[in-house]
């Protein structure tokens, strides 16, 4: 029984091959079962994200015969060629598979390091897998064992804490400024990427109220009905101003949108209650004399920018410890996944010798039954049972000596318990 893993990611593929091999979900539960017919393996699942497509399988058999399988299988459903993939397709088998599957799921093989986005998308795919009824004990037991490690590198490690995006290192240094945002109000200027990011992290940390403002009405109210926020023209910004604790500003303006002398007037209704300010953008949209300024505690890209790279920092050092984790969980799953091997060989093993006692014992049955001398039957018996349970083992003893495997020979000894005439 092996465990492959095979993918293609944002390491090894641009976008325009990744996008050729992804998954809809709504098709997924029929991917799997062709991908079992066609591979002819037990069990599989299927991760696809914008970032990583990735197939599991558990199967018997030979793995270079199921690698050549998978990319036939791979070109025929999504229509593209092999030579299309191959070149950006990796390959884990066993351990090194388990190794990589706990990797991904703990964020150390993402493209932001440590983020925990990619935790939940493999959850759902285990979800699509039960589904589908593709999945059974072996990978059930291995999607449950990574859940597990995700979560020990989570507790046992700071890998996700510190903030690596611009956006998270803004609402970051609100909650440090304001010792809790449900009773903030922000006011956010644009309505790109960038700021969509803000309003989703500021929106998760439950802040009291968004206003959105943009030069076009339409695009910021799209974005904000995902966050109840309200919507305003630039030209509103001077009358908001006054009642925004946390100001975060990202347009593509040439000109500086937010000037000193109109923090001036808000601070001065606010009656010096601080203001934190954002300024994300390049050129800049907020004055930078605004820094000089009372109250104000104003950030730009450069100064997040320090923060992030610092922060960077702090991950690889976390990540170090996250990688022992894995490397522990992963040789621990491998000893069960033996364990349940040998288990099954055993269980196998004593059958057959079950098997061949009861039939040999049927047989003398009958024979008492039809008066046969007891003595008789019994000494036939033992002898049956005897030539049956030394066939196996003298064949391979005879063939190991006749080729000259002495490993084999002695490995045989060993197993059979045969020692030495005195």
């Amino acid at each position: 029984m092996s465990i492959v893993a095979v993918g293609i990611n944002h390491k090894t593929a641009p976008v325009a091959v990744r996008e050729k091999i992804s998954f809809n979900p709504d098709n997924l539960s029929s991917a799997l079962q062709e991908l079992i017919d066609s591979v002819d393996c037990k069990e599989a699942a299927i991760l696809s994200t914008c970032n990583r497509t990735e197939l599991y399988i558990v199967q018997d058999g030979d793995v270079t015969l199921t690698q050549e399988r998978l990319v036939r299988w791979l070109e025929q459903h999504h229509n593209v060629p092999a030579s299309t993939i191959t070149p950006s397709l990796y390959w884990h088998q066993d351990q090194q598979a388990v190794n990589h599957m706990m990797r991904v799921a703990c964020g150390l093989d993402s493209l932001v390091l440590g983020e925990p986005q990619i935790l939940g998308q493999m959850k759902q795919a285990y979800k699509q897998a039960k589904a589908a009824g593709s999945m059974a004990l072996v990978m059930d037991r291995l999607f449950q064992r990574t859940f597990g490690v995700a979560k020990q590198v989570r507790t046992d490690t700071e890998i996700g804490a510190s903030a690596v995006s611009v956006a998270f290192a803004a609402v970051n240094l609100a909650k440090h400024i304001f010792a809790s945002l449900d009773k903030t109000r922000v006011l956010l200027v644009g309505a790109g990427e960038t700021i969509e990011l803000v309003a989703k992290h500021l929106y998760e940390n439950n802040v009291g109220h968004i206003t959105v403002a943009n030069r076009t009405l339409s695009r910021a109210e799209n974005m904000a009905k995902q966050f109840g926020a309200d919507v305003i023209t630039l030209a509103q910004i001077p009358e908001m101003m006054a009642s925004a604790d946390i100001v975060i500003s990202s347009t593509a303006s040439t000109l500086p949108i937010i000037g000193k002398g109109m923090v001036e007037k808000a601070l001065t209704k606010r009656k010096h209650r601080p203001m934190f300010m954002v300024d994300l953008a390049v050129p800049r949209d907020i004055e930078e004399q605004v820094s000089d300024l009372e109250d104000v505690f104003l950030y730009t890209v450069d100064d997040l920018q320090n923060i992030i790279t610092k922060n960077l920092d702090n991950r690889r050092k976390e990540a170090v410890m996250a990688e022992g984790i894995v490397t522990e969980q992963s040789s621990s799953f491998m000893s069960w996944l033996r364990g349940l091997n040998t288990q099954d060989t055993v269980i196998s093993y004593r059958k057959q010798c079950l098997d061949n006692r009861d039939q040999l014992l049927e047989k003398a049955m009958q024979q008492l039954a039809a008066d046969k001398n007891p003595e008789a039957v019994i000494a036939e018996l033992a002898t049956k049972l005897t030539n049956k349970f030394m066939h196996a083992p003298t064949s391979a003893i005879q063939s190991a000596a006749q080729g000259g495997e002495l490993d084999r020979l002695m490995y045989l000894r060993d197993i059979f318990n045969i020692e030495d005439k005195k």
